[in-house]
């Protein structure tokens, strides 16, 4: 988690925007803006995006017991 600082002006333009768009946060909206304005495909995220977590040491294969 970041912190950033806008102008009063952009942040109420944000909470507009976020209320248009039924966004659920600030993030999404920045996030879909970023996406459109750089032409990226949000799926090329992943679809678990934002579910995957990290590798624990018991994930190595050469470790478990077979």
């Amino acid at each position: 988690m970041k912190t950033i600082q806008v102008r009063e002006e952009t942040y109420r333009l944000l909470s507009k925007l976020k209320e248009a768009k039924k966004a659920r946060s600030f993030d999404e909206v920045i996030f879909n803006l970023l996406i459109k304005e750089l032409g990226i495909e949000a799926d090329m995220f992943g679809a678990d995006r934002g579910r995957v977590k990290p590798f624990s040491p018991e994930d190595r294969m050469e470790d478990r017991e077979w």
